[in-house]
C-alpha cells in the first residue's frame, strides 16, 4: 500500500489555498497510463498528508513504473465521490514518477520526488515535493504450509510404478502459467505422500487466485510424462483439507473441450497459515542483490560479423538475444544493488594473449571484472566481440566457481548480500558433472543462477541443472544440493510468445533468497538491531 503526502504545493485558488488530490498510475509497456487509485481531497492545504492509501501489487520480476499526478479540485466538485471526478476539469498541480523498486529498497521505504510540469515555455520550476511511503499489508507476509498426497494415480511406467512429483504454477495475465513450487520425486509409488511445501503470498498473490497443479511421472531424460492436472486456488486447497476430501485429476484431450476425469485424486493432509519475514522485509532493511553476468563466446554462436550470428550487433540498434537478456534482467535487478558495480565475464573465447579462457573479464582488465551499470555490461560485451575470438568448448564450471568465490567471501562481512549470476549460452555444456559439482558446492552460499539459452540447441541438460523435476542435484561424491539455485529459460519460448523471459527467470528468485535466509536463521537487519538492544 502506498501512503502519499506533499509539501509546498503551488496555490491555484485566489481566496484560499489549493484543495489537492493525488492520482496514481502504472505506466504500461506501450507507454499508456493505467490508473490504480486516488486519494481523498484535502481542503485548503498546500502540505497535505492524504489518509486514503493506494493498493498496488508488488511484483519483483518486472519493472513497475509509477506516475503520480496532483490536482487542485474545484470547489463545485467537493461533494462528488473522487472516483467519479473528470481529471480534465481539475487544475493540474504537477507530476512525478519513479519505479516501485526505488521505493521498497529504501531503508524507511519512503521516497521524496520533485513535482514537475511539462511546460514548453519554461514557467514554474518549483512545484513542491511528493513523498511516497510503501508498507506491506499483513497478508503479504503470510505463507501456507501444505502436505499433499495422491491416491490411485495412473501408472505411466512399463516395468515399475510411476515416480510422481507435483508442480504448482500461478496463472499470469497473458493466460500462461509460471511455476512457483515443486515437490520432490517419490519413486515407484501410485499413492505418494510428499514432504510439506511452503507457498508465500508473494508467490500465489491471493487465496482466490487460480493455481495449476500438475502431477508428472519423473524421467531422468527430462521428458516427464503428465499423469494429470487440476486447477485450484489456495482457498480451494484449504477446503479440501477441512472437508478431508480429494480432488480428481483430469487429463487434457487433444480434442478441444473434452477432458478425461481420472480416478487419481489429490488430497491436502496438512494446511497451516503462518506469518514470516517477507522478501521486502529483508530488502528494505539493507539487504542487496548483487548482479553478475557471464556470456558464452564459443564458436557455435557463429562469426559475429555475419548477420545470422547470435553475437551479431545490428548497426540500427536492434538487440541480439545476448543483449536482450542482459538488458531485461539487469533492468529489474539493478535497483536492488546500491553501487551498481557488476562483475561481467566471458567464457569459451580466445583472449588477446592467444589462450582459450573459460572465465575472462569482459572489460578486458586483468584484475577487476566490475563494470558500471547495465550500460557498462552492454559496452564491455560489444567491445569484447572485437578483442576475443570465438572458440570452445562450453564449460560453466570456472565461471560458477568464480561467482561462488565472491559470494563466499561476503560471508565474512555484514552478510547482507545475495548474489545473482546470469549465464547466457547457446550450447550444450561439455562439463556437466563439473558444473553439477560446482552447483552443489554453491548451494550453501548466498547465490542463485539464472541461465538463458539462446539459439536452437538441445537444452535438455539445462533442464537437469534447473532441478524443476523435483530431484536435487547430486555431486560426483554423492552429496546432494542443499537447495535448488538454478532457473533456466530458453529464449526461443520467449520469442514464440509462450512466456516472458524476465518473469520466468526471476519468478523463483525471491523464494530462493528467502530459503537461504531462513535456513540460516538470518533475520532482516532492523530485526537484528532491535534484538541486540533488548
Amino acid at each position: 500500500m502506498l501512503s502519499l503526502s506533499a509539501a509546498n504545493l503551488i496555490d491555484r485558488d485566489i481566496t484560499s489555498k489549493s484543495d489537492p488530490m493525488a492520482v496514481v498510475f502504472v505506466k504500461k509497456g506501450d507507454g499508456k497510463l493505467e490508473e490504480v487509485g486516488r486519494t481523498e481531497v484535502i481542503l485548503n492545504n498546500l502540505n497535505p498528508q492524504w489518509i486514503d492509501k493506494i493498493t498496488i501489487a508488488y511484483q519483483f520480476e518486472i519493472v513497475q513504473p509509477l506516475v503520480f499526478h496532483v490536482y487542485d479540485v474545484d470547489t463545485k466538485y467537493h461533494n462528488i465521490p473522487v472516483k467519479t471526478l473528470n481529471l480534465k476539469d481539475q487544475d493540474f498541480l504537477g507530476e512525478a514518477s519513479c519505479i516501485l523498486s526505488m521505493i521498497v529498497t529504501k531503508q524507511n521505504r519512503s521516497l521524496t520526488l520533485n513535482l514537475q510540469k511539462d511546460n514548453r515555455h519554461g514557467g514554474l520550476r518549483n512545484l513542491g515535493t511528493l513523498t511516497v511511503h510503501a508498507e506491506e499489508t499483513v497478508a503479504s507476509r503470510s505463507a501456507v504450509d501444505m502436505t499433499f498426497r495422491c491416491s490411485h494415480l495412473d501408472n505411466k511406467d512399463v516395468f515399475s510404478k510411476s515416480d510422481p512429483f507435483l508442480r504448482i504454477s500461478r496463472m499470469v495475465e497473458t493466460g500462461g502459467t509460471v511455476p512457483i513450487c515443486k515437490t520432490e520425486v517419490v519413486e515407484n509409488n501410485l499413492n505418494p505422500i510428499w514432504k510439506p511445501v511452503c507457498l508465500s503470498m508473494q508467490q500465489f498473490g491471493s487465496k482466490d487466485n487460480p493455481l495449476v497443479i500438475e502431477c508428472f511421472d519423473f524421467n531422468s531424460s527430462g521428458n516427464h510424462v503428465l499423469i494429470g492436472k487440476l486447477q485450484k486456488s489456495v482457498a480451494d486447497l484449504e477446503k479440501l483439507y477441512k472437508t478431508r476430501t480429494g480432488a480428481n485429476f483430469i487429463f487434457p484431450s487433444s480434442h478441444h473441450g473434452h477432458e478425461k476425469v481420472l480416478k487419481g485424486q489429490l488430497f491436502v493432509d496438512q494446511y497451516c497459515e503462518k506469518e514470516k519475514f517477507s522478501f521486502l522485509d529483508y530488502i528494505s532493511s539493507g539487504f542487496e542483490l548483487n548482479f553478475m553476468v557471464a556470456v558464452d563466446f564459443t564458436a557455435s554462436n557463429g562469426n559475429p560479423h555475419n548477420t545470422d550470428s547470435l553475437h551479431y550487433i545490428n548497426p540500427h540498434g536492434q538487440l541480439n538475444s545476448y543483449q536482450k537478456a542482459i538488458m531485461e534482467v539487469g533492468e529489474v535487478i539493478q535497483f536492488y544493488d546500491s553501487d551498481r558495480r557488476f562483475p561481467a565475464w566471458g567464457f569459451g573465447g580466445r583472449t588477446m594473449d592467444g589462450r582459450v579462457s573459460h572465465c575472462f573479464n569482459l572489460n578486458g582488465g586483468t584484475s577487476d571484472a566490475e563494470v558500471g551499470g547495465v550500460e557498462g555490461i552492454m559496452a564491455a560485451y560489444a567491445n569484447a566481440l572485437h578483442n576475443v575470438s570465438l572458440a570452445g568448448p562450453t564449460l560453466f564450471g570456472q565461471v560458477i566457481n568464480r561467482a561462488a568465490e565472491i559470494a563466499g567471501q561476503s560471508l565474512s562481512g555484514k552478510n547482507n548480500k545475495y548474489y545473482v549470476l546470469l549465464i547466457i549460452t547457446d550450447g550444450v555444456i561439455t562439463d556437466l558433472q563439473e558444473t553439477k559439482d560446482a552447483l552443489v558446492r554453491a548451494s550453501d552460499l548466498p547465490l542463485s543462477l539464472l541461465v538463458v539459452g539462446v539459439g536452437g540447441a538441445d537444452f535438455k541438460q539445462m533442464e537437469i541443472l534447473d532441478a524443476d523435476n523435483g530431484h536435487r542435484l547430486e555431486s560426483s561424491t554423492g552429496r546432494v544440493a542443499t537447495r535448488d539455485i538454478v532457473q533456466f529459460v530458453p529464449m526461443r519460448e520467449v520469442h514464440s510468445g509462450q512466456i516472458n523471459v524476465v518473469q520466468a527467470l526471476l519468478e523463483e528468485l525471491p523464494g530462493q533468497f528467502l530459503t537461504y535466509m531462513r535456513s540460516r536463521d538470518v533475520k532482516p537487519c532492523t530485526t537484528r538491531a532491535a534484538a541486540a538492544q533488548t
